[in-house]
């Protein structure tokens, strides 16, 4: 509830600061649209306070009501609109975003005083299409650096896990974010963004209107009083679906995670793999209604093994909440 409350207070305070200045002071829509490469965070001016990560003018924070899972890692989501452009919101889908936007996401792990940021990635909208980099703080918390390369941090979790994070190098981006050859955004859906986030940046003007009979993911905070199958269902379509969808890395799997589809057997019911070798864990079916022991999805998620663990990128845990909420979805499926 504290981290809703800084959200929302967050959230209030730039779109104040969104109606009543311009563009920042730095040439952010230069930075964001030349073809260069910026070898620095800074470059941008995303960021008043870059190790508060309080946002400049234009940079607006937005929070998914369920959001992926990367090794319990806290995320800082922003948007920067060009001044004078919107983004649509046709359906409950993923929001109509503009060229010359930015889409900043920061990971940090710890708390108060002792939170340290780690990386902050960037989706860029160019007019060659979406370009993304990943910028990697340094010890001082004063810049984030260019990782072209990507890297490796030993870390622990909030769970005391020890880890070996890994920051993702350029074209390893392209792996969850590719679609049909090109790379595209997979977190801000209308369905995945709350009634109150909406309705304040329509206000703003940076969105176009409130999306009209949209279905909305649970909060994941209470995803215990949420229906089971919304809760299930829109875990997968965040964590999975991304690469588990026709025209995705993971196409060729015959599953299709996302929330729209309909199919039992798109979604793994009474479906047996393509491939999945060892992957398998000598299970027939990726889903047996009312076996979750028997079922191919949740040994996968139940794994941190490499070549068996999925989702195969983005985490080295294994995530007990998601994974408790999808073993009892399968669990309720009437056999």
């Amino acid at each position: 509830m504290i981290r809703r409350a800084i959200f929302c207070a967050a959230l209030a305070s730039a779109v104040a600061a969104v109606a009543s200045t311009g563009a920042p002071r730095i040439d952010t829509d230069a930075a964001i649209m030349d073809e260069g490469l910026p070898r620095s965070l800074s470059e941008f001016g995303f960021f008043a306070d870059p190790a508060g990560q309080v946002p400049q003018a234009r940079v607006t924070p937005y929070r998914l009501n369920t959001p992926l899972y990367s090794d319990g890692a806290d995320k800082l989501r922003f948007v920067y609109l060009p001044e004078g452009a919107q983004m649509g919101a046709q359906g409950e889908g993923l929001l109509e975003i503009p060229v010359g936007t930015a889409l900043i996401k920061t990971f940090a792990f710890g708390e108060g005083a002792d939170r340290r940021l780690i990386e902050t990635r960037v989706l860029l909208h160019r007019a060659s299409g979406w370009l993304a980099l990943p910028y990697l703080w340094n010890e001082e918390q004063t810049e984030a650096r260019l990782a072209i390369a990507g890297a490796r941090l030993d870390l622990t979790t909030p769970k005391g896990e020890a880890l070996s994070y890994r920051v993702p190098n350029k074209n390893q981006c392209k792996e969850c974010h590719g679609l049909d050859g090109e790379v595209v955004p997979i977190g801000p859906k209308a369905r995945n963004l709350s009634g109150e986030w909406l309705a304040a940046v329509v206000e703003a003007g940076l969105v176009d209107r409130m999306p009209q009979d949209a279905d909305q993911f649970p909060v994941w905070e209470h995803r215990e009083s949420a229906d089971l199958t919304a809760a299930a269902r829109a875990y997968l379509d965040v964590n999975c679906a991304h690469c588990h969808r026709p025209g995705a890395m993971a196409s060729n799997s015959g599953l299709d995670l996302r929330w729209e589809q309909q199919s039992p057997e798109a979604l793994g019911v009474g479906k047996r793999p393509v491939a999945a070798g060892r992957g398998a864990g000598g299970h027939l079916y990726d889903i047996v209604p009312g076996s979750p022991d028997s079922s191919i999805l949740v040994y996968r998620m139940a794994s941190p093994e490499p070549g068996i663990a999925m989702p195969e990128l983005g985490k080295a845990t294994v995530d007990e909440e998601g994974l408790d909420i999808v073993r009892r979805w399968i669990e309720e499926m009437a056999p």
